[in-house]
């Protein structure tokens, strides 16, 4: 459904929907079972001008919306979560800040790379020990002279074996609490001290690395702090509110997905002389898989106009991220059960759509601490 898309949008969408069906589906499942970053699949997305959707034309992005973002991130996400997620982590994460917060030369030296696709970007902000308390963190930037030090272990980072920079969250005042965490820009291939520890193997989402990086002296110029020191907490609270809306898109898209697999089977295959989706226990799921869609459908696009309109978002993307999260696993874990045996095989895609759909309950947030955010902006 469109929802009164302007046509421009409608372009986008329709261009990236036609290269994911020809370009990433048809290896989805083959990148997910080899563990493979699909480099050549981040190249041709470059080539589509989609590495910097919502990044100014000045520095090298397309400079579309927050809107045509959740549509390009919807649509990667329709055929494979791996890499929605580590597009929308390179976009939301790793690139958006650099505009929102960069000096001109960090933006010219950083954020354009990154929107023009050269490489992706990845943002280090959860530790071993923090979990869903990221303010509580260990690692440490300390000046020496002019330079900065950096040392700590952050986990869980999106795309930090692939990246040509990373967003580094690191505690500048130990005394001062959240305004005593500040921002880094690091590059992995040039600074030495950077190094990845471990690429985990997970329930899903195998194609996009999710790594713990240690970094040990560390040493970086100060032109490397982005933003003013102290600021770290603020922008991480801005930079989430744009993120949740890209997962809350990943989540509609991971949920269309399984969808469409368990409508088309269901209208397919017949079981006691009648196609399986004339039996009201089948037409009765899939009725309630399309509606779920089209609810977190409507709530990531609420989230995304306001965000476009400059209106605070959070309650909203919150409230998107949480809804279209558990709208994904619900629904492509109905999209297994309507497929039977078959679902569970992977010869069929509901399967994976179901292990990477539970990421999207625990990434930028788990449910629980989307109801604490929820929660705060209604007063309670």
């Amino acid at each position: 459904m469109d929802f009164d898309l302007p046509d421009e949008h409608r372009m986008i969408r329709d261009t990236v929907r036609e290269f994911c069906e020809a370009e990433i589906e048809p290896i989805a499942q083959e990148i997910e079972e080899e563990h493979r970053f699909p480099d050549e699949i981040f190249d041709q997305l470059a080539e589509l001008d989609m590495m910097g959707v919502p990044i100014t034309e000045e520095y090298g992005g397309l400079g579309g919306d927050q809107l045509m973002y959740a549509l390009v991130t919807e649509e990667i996400g329709r055929v494979s979560g791996s890499v929605g997620l580590s597009y929308a982590a390179h976009v939301s994460l790793a690139t958006k800040p650099i505009e929102l917060f960069g000096t001109p030369e960090q933006k010219e030296r950083w954020l354009r790379p990154l929107a023009e696709g050269e490489y992706v970007g990845g943002w280090a902000l959860t530790e071993p020990g923090s979990g869903s308390d990221a303010s509580n963190m260990d690692t440490t930037a300390v000046k020496d002279g002019d330079e900065w030090v950096l040392d700590g272990t952050k986990q869980f980072i999106t795309n930090a074996s692939e990246a040509g920079s990373v967003l580094v969250k690191a505690v500048t005042d130990p005394d001062a609490g959240y305004d005593g965490i500040s921002t880094f820009i690091v590059d992995p291939r040039e600074d030495d001290g950077f190094e990845v520890t471990t690429i985990w193997d997970k329930m899903g989402l195998n194609a996009s690395p999710t790594c713990e990086i240690t970094l040990d002296d560390v040493r970086l110029p100060e032109d490397r702090l982005l933003g003013e020191e102290g600021e770290g907490w603020t922008q991480t609270m801005k930079t989430l509110d744009g993120g949740r809306i890209s997962i809350a898109a990943l989540s509609t898209g991971l949920a269309q997905g399984a969808y469409e697999h368990a409508r088309r089977y269901s209208t397919e295959r017949e079981q006691f002389g009648k196609r399986i989706s004339e039996f009201d226990a089948v037409r009765d799921t899939v009725v309630d898989m399309y509606r779920k869609t089209e609810r977190a459908r409507l709530l990531t696009y609420r989230a995304a106009r306001r965000y476009d309109e400059g209106q605070p978002v959070t309650k909203e993307s919150a409230l998107a991220k949480l809804d279209a999260s558990e709208a994904a696993r619900e629904v492509a874990e109905d999209a297994v059960q309507v497929l039977g045996g078959y679902g569970y095989t992977t010869d069929f895609a509901p399967q994976r759509f179901y292990r990477d759909a539970k990421l999207m309950e625990i990434g930028e947030g788990t449910s629980e601490i989307q109801h604490l955010v929820i929660g705060r902006e209604l007063g309670l």
